[in-house]
C-alpha cells in the first residue's frame, strides 16, 4: 500500500482497525502539537501546544465519520487595547473521510488507504470558531485615540477639545497677547 501521509504524524491516524466494516468504531483519546499557523491574525494556537482530541471514528458505507471535540489553548491580542490573550477553546468536530475513489465534492476529504489527517479538520473546527475582533472582555474601552492611552486602566483619561483650525483668526482677536479685541493699551 502506497501513502502520502505519514503515519509517525501525531495528526495522521491509521483507521485499519476499523476495516471498512459498516458500524465498527475506534475512539482517540490523545493529546497532540498544534502545527503551524492555526488561527488567524488577532488570535491564534500556539504553534506546538497541547490539542486535547476526545474523537470517535466510526466506518460508515462512505468512509470515516470523525466526531467528537478538540480543546485547545488560545493566545493572541485584544483588537481593542491590544493587551494579550490567553482563553482555551473547546470545539465539535463533525467530518467525512470518503474512501478513495468515491465520487465526492471538491472539498470533501479522503482517506489515504487506511490512513486520515485531522489537519485540515482542526483548522475547520478552530479556525472558523474563532473571533474576528477577540476582546479582553466584553466591555474593553480599547485605547485613546489621540495618544494610545489604555482606557480601561485610565478611565477618567480624557485631552482638551481640539480647535477648529477655522476659527483660529477669531480666536487670535480675543487674546491680549496678538493684540485683539482684549489688548490693552499701553
Amino acid at each position: 500500500m502506497s501513502t502520502h501521509l505519514d503515519a509517525r504524524n501525531s495528526l495522521v491516524i491509521d483507521t485499519q482497525q476499523l476495516a471498512r466494516q459498516a458500524g465498527a468504531m475506534m475512539e482517540v483519546h490523545d493529546t497532540v502539537a498544534a502545527p503551524a499557523d492555526l488561527g488567524i491574525e488577532m488570535i491564534r494556537v500556539p504553534e506546538g501546544a497541547g490539542i486535547d482530541l476526545d474523537l470517535r471514528l466510526e466506518a460508515v458505507v462512505e468512509g470515516v465519520l470523525v466526531t467528537g471535540t478538540v480543546e485547545a489553548p488560545l493566545e493572541g491580542e485584544c483588537a481593542r487595547c491590544l493587551t494579550d490573550l490567553h482563553d482555551h477553546g473547546s470545539y465539535r468536530v463533525f467530518e467525512l473521510f470518503n474512501y478513495e475513489g468515491r465520487s465526492a465534492e471538491p472539498d470533501d476529504l479522503f482517506l489515504d488507504g487506511e490512513l486520515l489527517d485531522l489537519d485540515p479538520v482542526l483548522r475547520d473546527a478552530i479556525v472558523l470558531d474563532l473571533p474576528f475582533t477577540p476582546l479582553c472582555r466584553p466591555d474593553c474601552k480599547g485605547l485613546c485615540p489621540q495618544c494610545g492611552a489604555n482606557l480601561n486602566e485610565h478611565p477618567d483619561h480624557h485631552h482638551e477639545a481640539p480647535l477648529d483650525s477655522r476659527w483660529s483668526a477669531l480666536k487670535a482677536l480675543t487674546e491680549p497677547e496678538t493684540g485683539g479685541i482684549g489688548a490693552q493699551n499701553n
